[in-house]
């Protein structure tokens, strides 16, 4: 009998979801729910055997919305008591320092991802609520915590410690925890596999862009550096949000616009980024502005390119070299434009992009760079799930965490 996970990421207003078959590492079947507690009627999408099944009406809490979405495997397929299902993984972002590693879901493990909502207050609410909601519908099935920070919780120290005021840093839990770590943990782990290299002293960097961004410098699978820090708006230029900005710009606005804490929240984290400079958040759009003419849409695209090449060059100065650059995430894997400005920028250090190969679409692990490239370029498609139902099965084995933790039915 096939063994599966279902994988749950609980945002604020929706809820994605897939049954992950362990031995193939498919997705067997995948859904989507959004528009949870709007005015408006809200959506389900349930895919599984090619066939897509959606429904609309109200959706006033994530409770209503799992529990239709237990209903739509038992109608639609696959019915999950004869799915083989060993443990639900809840993708959950701030794991701090509290969780280094994945955690069993039980009262105690979920009291303290909701604490750590102070640092990531659009995620982890939504993400424990999730859990409660699915470890009270499926209570016979261990129930798993898998955070974005963990993989990041091994940063070197003069990596992860911001030169803050020491004792308010310590007394608040201010360091750099750094987000998309279980993506970055993926592709690294199978890089060397990609590009025919061993593991061991292999210096990489991943860039995992899509409507969030983010990058990581590994040695021999370690992160080394990353570019997002105590929360997710640090870094990259993203859809939505400024990446790096001088902090004085928060003193600036709410001493001149009079701009108070939630309204600065809302303006670096959704309303600037390429939405910002441009008004779309989707890359495609902005290259249409681009060919269009757009000298606004022409700007932030070279800002979003200058920010990735700046954090090319300074992790491979901080790793000594560099072996392999891997695309990763939406834009990454699809957008064969941002790909080529990239590597033009690097090509005085003997980079060099195969067009052919650059411009072909696949969802297969692919490089592009040509042979005698300095760095080899790769394209690589990212698979949280997938990440997420190994090791949440691997704990649900064990029935025991790192923390203590035993699942009793």
């Amino acid at each position: 009998m096939a063994k599966t996970v279902l994988v749950i990421n609980s945002g604020s207003s929706s809820i994605k979801y897939q049954l992950v078959d362990l031995e193939t590492g498919e997705g067997l079947a995948s859904g989507l729910v959004e528009k949870i507690g709007e005015p408006i009627d809200g959506h389900y999408k349930h895919e599984f055997n090619g066939e897509k099944h959606e429904l609309e009406e109200p959706i006033h809490d994530h409770e209503q919305g799992l529990r239709r979405v237990l209903e739509l495997f038992g109608e639609f397929g696959p019915k999950l008591d004869e799915a083989g299902i060993v443990a639900v993984g809840h993708r959950v972002v701030q794991g701090g320092s509290v969780f280094p590693q994945p955690a069993l879901v039980n009262d105690k493990t979920i009291g303290k991802v909701k604490d750590l909502a102070v640092l990531a207050p659009l995620h982890n609410g939504p993400e424990a609520t999730g859990a409660e909601v699915m470890r009270a519908l499926l209570p016979d099935v261990p129930q798993v915590f898998v955070f974005d920070s963990s993989f990041f919780f091994q940063l070197p120290k003069e990596a992860s410690t911001y030169a803050l005021n020491k004792d308010i840093a310590d007394c608040y839990h201010i360091r750099r925890y750094g987000a998309h770590g279980t993506s970055h943990e993926y592709i690294g782990s199978v890089v060397p596999e990609v590009v025919g290299k061993p593991a061991e002293g292999l210096k990489q960097i991943v860039l995992h862009i899509g409507n969030g961004a983010s990058a990581s410098a590994q040695i021999s699978g370690r992160p080394v550096d990353t570019s997002m820090g105590l929360t997710p708006l640090e870094g990259l230029v993203m859809g939505g949000r400024t990446g790096d900005i001088d902090p004085a710009v928060v003193f600036h606005l709410i001493r001149n616009a009079h701009m108070n804490v939630d309204e600065l929240d809302t303006l670096f984290n959704k309303r600037s980024g390429m939405m910002g400079m441009t008004g779309f958040g989707d890359m495609r759009e902005v290259h249409r502005l681009v060919a269009e003419g757009n000298e606004d849409a022409k700007l932030a695209l070279d800002v979003y390119i200058h920010r990735i090449v700046g954090y090319v060059g300074n992790y491979t100065a901080q790793m000594g070299g560099l072996d392999v650059l891997t695309f990763t995430a939406g834009v990454g894997e699809n957008d064969d434009i941002v790909r080529r400005a990239v590597c033009e920028k690097l090509a005085p250090f003997g980079v060099k992009l195969d067009e052919e190969k650059n411009s072909t679409r696949s969802k297969e692990p692919r490089i592009i760079s040509t042979p005698d490239s300095s760095v080899v370029i790769a394209v690589i498609p990212t698979n949280e799930e997938l990440a997420i139902a190994h090791k949440s099965a691997a704990l649900a084995e064990a029935g025991e965490d790192s923390y203590g933790n035993v699942f009793t039915r």
